[in-house]
């Protein structure tokens, strides 16, 4: 399996803009929010756990996790937010799945329509191109002189993850979608750190594009990930390696 994603300058993946950063966590806040009502504890809601798991490998800040829990009980009220998956595709027949988190089911599709129509692309229908994408759970732990190759690999194993792929400075561990939780666990209780942990989509093959159609589609990624509504965008065109974030 070919890495999900490269790992170089961790530091410099650490440090974004704090703008890019405070996106970031408003995205998982409602994440949390939304897994957390029902069941704010995360000992016995996983999925809630999975999310806790996600906003740390971010770096989130306790304080933020803690306050997007307590909204479940508080600020969400009786609102009613869904998980609706956009299926697309954008410039030079890219494919692009798009998730999202919306109690405005009409606003949504309407933005992200509009968002794709302006860069050349435009909405599918539901399994266009889910079929060229396998979702996987995904766990990056930073490769560091204390942490070997063949020890991570024991690990992964004993947790029950697919495969482990060693990036110059990081490992990836991948896991079927089912056994993600419990791995990330078994995994946490080990000591590991994770500089990711959820579950993704991953392009079974990717596409290049020429310069300009690459300077649009990265516009497309650009607005669709300002959107408050959109949650990820999965893609199978090949960025820079400084340039993907998914």
């Amino acid at each position: 399996m070919s890495g999900h994603s490269k790992w170089h300058n961790i530091q410099a993946k650490k440090g974004k803009a704090d703008a890019a950063r405070g996106k970031l966590f408003t995205k998982i806040g409602r994440e949390l929010a939304v897994a957390a009502k029902g069941n704010p504890n995360p000992a016995t809601n996983s999925k809630l756990a999975d999310i806790i798991a996600k906003a740390k490998a971010a770096n989130m800040p306790n304080d933020n996790i803690e306050r997007s829990i307590k909204k479940a009980a508080g600020e969400l009220g009786d609102k009613e937010f869904k998980e609706l998956t956009y299926e697309g595709y954008g410039v030079g027949g890219a494919a692009v799945i798009i998730t999202t988190l919306t109690d405005n089911n009409n606003r949504t599709a309407g933005d992200v329509r509009a968002i794709m129509s302006k860069h050349g692309g435009s909405l599918g229908t539901t399994g266009s191109v889910s079929y060229m994408f396998e979702t996987k759970g995904v766990l990056v732990v930073e490769r560091t002189p204390q942490l070997s190759e063949d020890e991570v690999t024991e690990l992964a194993i004993e947790a029950g993850a697919d495969d482990v792929v060693t990036q110059e400075d990081a490992f990836e561990i991948y896991t079927a979608p089912a056994v993600f939780s419990e791995a990330r666990k078994y995994l946490e209780e080990k000591g590991l750190e994770f500089l990711q942990a959820e579950i993704t989509m991953l392009p079974q093959s990717k596409i290049t594009l020429p310069a300009d159609k690459l300077e649009t589609f990265r516009k497309m990624l650009d607005k669709l990930e300002e959107n408050d509504d959109v949650q990820d965008v999965y893609h199978n065109v090949d960025l820079p390696d400084d340039e993907e974030e998914e």
